[in-house]
């Protein structure tokens, strides 16, 4: 089995080092970019399993790196930002980030958090069965590809992996916390925002009525005929 793939992007050398000898030790294989576009041509030409991008890039910003990237190929995408602001991290998550952390950052947690993500992308194309039908919308866990009327729709991984898991469970109402602990892998319940956004985000792609809110509590999805 090959290393597993980490793409670096930081414009701060001493910062992108570090991130980098930490990986390393951690067992992945690990390159750099340090700006927007040198990033989007090494994800094209390397073909990484997992990008840490900063958000602040000289040529053009994170979130532009992150739509592009995306578009070409789903990949986990764990965004660093130095600015503690809830708009600024939905608008991350939006264009196809998966996680977030705020700079100070620890290693440990970066390491972890990049971990996570590897294992919810694994674990899903494990496990389960390996098509299901939701009205019009289709899924293929195998391939990791979703339909909607016959027309292929990009997913993020993780607005793939919640789908995946609120399709296991129709009209189950899963509460936001419940979603973050199974999907994301955050045991202390915060940040259920970044499942809204998730949600709103699978809404605007597969159809507002796919996915019903339960205020205050959580989310189901509904099995259409």
């Amino acid at each position: 089995m090959r290393e597993r793939r980490v793409l670096v992007v930081e414009d701060d050398p001493t910062i992108a080092e570090s991130v980098a000898v930490r990986l390393r030790a951690e067992g992945f294989a690990v390159q750099l970019a340090g700006d927007g576009p040198g990033a989007v041509t090494r994800f094209r030409d390397w073909q990484p399993d997992l990008v840490v991008l900063d958000v602040m890039l000289p040529g053009f910003d994170g979130l532009e790196v992150c739509r592009r990237i995306q578009a070409d190929r789903p990949v986990p995408v764990l965004m660093l930002t130095a600015r503690d602001d809830e708009t600024d991290l939905l608008v991350g998550l939006a264009v196809g980030a998966d996680d977030y952390l705020t700079k100070p950052f620890s290693m440990r947690e970066l390491a972890a958090r990049v971990h996570v993500l590897l294992r919810r992308v694994e674990r899903a194309a494990a496990g389960g069965p390996a098509a299901l039908s939701i009205g019009d919308v289709e899924i293929s866990q195998a391939e990791r590809r979703v339909w909607r009327g016959g027309v292929e729709v990009h997913l993020t991984p993780t607005e793939f992996d919640l789908l995946v898991h609120l399709a296991g469970r129709p009209r189950t109402v899963l509460p936001r916390e419940r979603l973050l602990a199974d999907v994301w892998g955050w045991a202390d319940g915060s940040g259920t925002r970044t499942v809204d956004s998730h949600v709103k985000a699978l809404r605007r792609k597969l159809g507002a009525g796919l996915i019903r809110t339960v205020h205050g509590v959580g989310y189901a999805l509904e099995a259409q005929p």
